[in-house]
């Protein structure tokens, strides 16, 4: 990688040790500002900002289930809301997230996958009963044990396969369309170390054995909790592709020439006639093929 991936150039500041604090919550929430975000991860937008509004306005102190994100340098506390329904323009992190700046890509990132953990987490993994948010929005307990739940991450390994030299290999999703191509990915499973996970997917999805595995970096990847974790690993480009556990529909090993023009095109929206299409730069897969192909 060259560059820090574009979700992951936050700049927040959490503000950890306020969470528990409620009479400083209370304190701050007049001068507060929040951040509305409906149920499709959208926020106001105006242009390529995102607009926060007075928590004032939704009462007097923190309102139930508003979730602190943090606070400003100035000491603004920040906080975000889940809102059902929204008017004006709206927009998401896959639209504008190349767009924003550190402080906003941070802060809608943590909005979003914080947001949407409330929303599965209305009753206990542990023993069913309803569980209601603690610690400004950062955990959950259950009315029946009191036990505190967080929210959840899940980690996947995406991989840049190549063959030690000029070629990588890019594979299409079923559920894609035709053209656009990105590199291997999947979900850690239990007991398993990222390393072996690498390899153990990239066997599943295209049947090549890799070597050399290199870790290059990692990105939230809030669609809905994810945390994405980038490596790179080699392959024999004359092994034959077998696609063993049905989700990828084809793959191909490219020339990083191709690569080249793929990512002048610009992204998978390209209206482009091309045989390759590559992902946008709010994806890591874009950083990682754009510092393989230089």
């Amino acid at each position: 990688m060259t560059e820090v991936p574009l979700l992951s150039r936050s700049v927040l500041d959490r503000a950890e040790e306020l969470r528990s604090d409620t009479d400083a919550l209370r304190a701050g929430w007049a001068d507060a500002l929040v951040l509305k975000v409906n149920h499709r991860g959208q926020a106001h937008v105006d242009g390529a900002e995102l607009v926060l509004e007075p928590a004032s306005s939704l009462g007097a102190e923190p309102v139930s289930g508003a979730v602190f994100l943090g606070r400003k340098p100035d000491g603004t506390h920040l906080w975000a809301v889940r809102v059902p329904a929204m008017i004006g323009e709206l927009a998401d992190l896959r639209m504008i997230g190349h767009r924003l700046d550190d402080s906003s890509a941070g802060l809608l990132t943590t909005a979003v996958a914080v947001l949407a953990w409330h929303d599965s987490a209305g009753f206990s993994a542990i023993d069913g009963s309803p569980t209601t948010p603690t610690l400004s929005g950062w955990s959950r307990h259950s009315a029946g044990t009191g036990h505190e739940e967080f929210p959840r991450t899940d980690p996947a390994v995406i991989c840049l396969v190549h063959d030690g030299a000029d070629r990588v290999l890019l594979a299409r999703n079923g559920t894609w369309p035709e053209r656009r191509f990105s590199v291997l990915a999947g979900f850690v499973e239990a007991g398993e170390s990222l390393e072996s996970c690498v390899a153990r997917e990239i066997e599943e999805e295209v049947g090549v054995v890799v070597s050399d595995i290199r870790y290059l970096g990692s990105q939230p990847w809030p669609f809905p909790r994810s945390v994405m974790i980038g490596f790179s690993a080699v392959a024999d480009p004359e092994a034959p592709l077998e696609f063993k556990d049905g989700e990828i529909a084809e793959a191909h090993w490219f020339e990083r020439e191709e690569v080249r023009a793929a990512l002048k095109l610009g992204d998978w929206t390209s209206p482009a006639d091309a045989r390759l299409l590559v992902p946008g730069s709010v994806s890591i897969a874009r950083g990682m093929l754009e510092a393989w192909a230089r």
